[in-house]
């Protein structure tokens, strides 16, 4: 079947975030989340990474943009998710968890 581009928000399920991860100032991986009303559970995260860019105003420093992780869900689904740490815009400020593909 292969991967299919997807990149919606999903909706973290409350409680069930990573907070040793948020202790070291990264999110919080939820271990239960919601895409087009379907609940997913995280059975094994299968890859982790960051991605870096420049600062939007001109100055040469770079930030942290995004947190990846490739999950495998207890269906034995393959997902790549990302954390947004900057909003898009004021509409989408609580959308930061989204799902980006699906295998």
């Amino acid at each position: 079947m292969g991967e299919e581009f997807v990149s919606e928000t999903i909706k973290p399920l409350k409680g069930t975030f990573n907070t040793a991860a948020m202790t070291r100032g990264e999110p919080g991986l939820p271990a239960i989340f919601t895409w087009r009303d379907k609940e997913y559970e995280v059975a094994e995260v299968l890859e982790v990474w960051k991605e870096t860019g420049p600062c939007r105003s001109g100055s040469s420093e770079i930030y942290l943009r995004k947190h990846w992780y490739k999950i495998q869900t207890t269906d034995n689904i393959i997902m790549t998710l990302y954390f947004e740490r900057q909003a898009r815009s004021k509409s989408q400020n609580k959308a930061r968890w989204w799902l980006y593909t699906i295998e």
